[in-house]
């Protein structure tokens, strides 16, 4: 007896099943601004499908010849728009299409369907710092329709921003990275909380004071980058440095031009807890080659000057230093109240 089976499987040979391509892309980049495997797809493809008419890469796909039909689809259909070996390219809204890739994972899973190639393909990616946008774009709407956040102040807000700083000092020196990414957030939002408020500045200033120049986050950022590669000649210019001295130097003096100061006990903020202060004014003095003894008199006061005086000289925070200590002090206190067991 003659065996038929393998030349009549030969001769239906299985039929290409295609491809599906999920093209997404980022809202935090400029439409119209794809990587290159993303246009050689899109012109490669035998059908491009996109259910929101008012997606914002629509204008930019049709000034390159690309034509995109206006349809959702539903696993099955997609599954089937592939057959004969076709490539469906499906660009799906900012909130991708969770009934779609759904349904795809149904199908493949079943065992049931001979399924196309899946592919996800980012077609822009967003670039370091591009959540820094999403934050801008939620504060304005905060600012704009929560009630308490819409009627604060700069000054309103300044407790706020000591009250962070000092919670990411203990994130810090507690050595928590979960609790240090928490609270370096919570820093930023006062940042971008102050700056939104400042967009609003053109009318009377706080308190009854005169009107006031408004500005934006984009200005605050502006500053910095352009202060940040003023005071780095050795980074973006021709100037050297080999050592985290000749760094501070380049930073002191560069701070001189812009600043003109008097003296250089200007813009030291005496607000400052009292060791940082009186650490502060001995830095400035000592890298400002100021000679100057240091004024004696009775008490706590003058003994704790000095001794941050010397805790400066030597390379030392004296309030970090402090703070350690208190902190072990008040381990002790609660072991010895029976709070905590030592080394806890």
């Amino acid at each position: 007896m003659t065996d038929h089976s393998e030349p009549a499987a030969a001769a239906t040979a299985a039929e290409p099943t295609g491809r599906i391509v999920l093209l997404t892309t980022s809202h935090r980049v400029a439409p119209g601004v794809l990587s290159w495997p993303a246009w050689q797809v899109l012109h490669a493809a035998d059908r491009v499908l996109c259910a929101d008419p008012d997606h914002p890469q629509l204008p930019y796909l049709r000034e390159a010849g690309v034509e995109v039909a206006f349809e959702s689809p539903d696993a099955h259909a997609l599954v089937e728009a592939c057959a004969g070996g076709r490539t469906v390219v499906v660009l799906p809204g900012g909130e991708g299409d969770q009934r779609l890739t759904d349904g795809l994972a149904r199908l493949a899973g079943s065992g049931r369907v001979s399924m196309p190639d899946l592919e996800l393909l980012p077609g822009s990616y967003d670039l370091p710092g591009a959540r820094l946008l999403d934050l801008v774009q939620v504060m304005d709407r905060v600012r704009r329709e929560c009630p308490w956040t819409s009627r604060q102040t700069h000054r309103g807000l300044a407790k706020y921003a000591i009250e962070e700083a000092y919670e990411l000092v203990e994130a810090i020196e507690d050595g928590d990275r979960e609790e240090l990414r928490e609270e370096l957030g919570d820093v930023l939002l006062q940042v971008v909380f102050h700056a939104r408020i400042a967009e609003e500045a053109g009318g009377e200033g706080e308190d009854g004071e005169d009107a006031v120049e408004a500005f934006s986050i984009d200005d605050v950022a502006g500053a910095l980058v352009t202060k940040l590669i003023h005071r780095h000649p050795h980074v973006f210019g021709d100037a050297e440095a080999e050592t985290p001295e000749d760094v501070n130097a380049h930073w002191q003096r560069t701070k001189a031009v812009e600043k003109r100061r008097e003296s250089v006990t200007d813009g030291i903020p005496v607000g400052q807890p009292g060791l940082a202060l009186a650490a502060k004014l001995a830095g400035r003095a000592r890298t400002g080659g100021v000679a100057v003894e240091l004024p004696r008199g009775e008490g706590i006061g003058y003994e704790l000057l000095e001794l941050a005086a010397r805790a400066e000289a030597a390379g030392t925070d004296p309030e970090t230093a402090l703070r350690a200590a208190a902190r072990a002090y008040r381990d002790a206190i609660r072991v010895a109240e029976g709070v905590a067991e030592p080394g806890e």
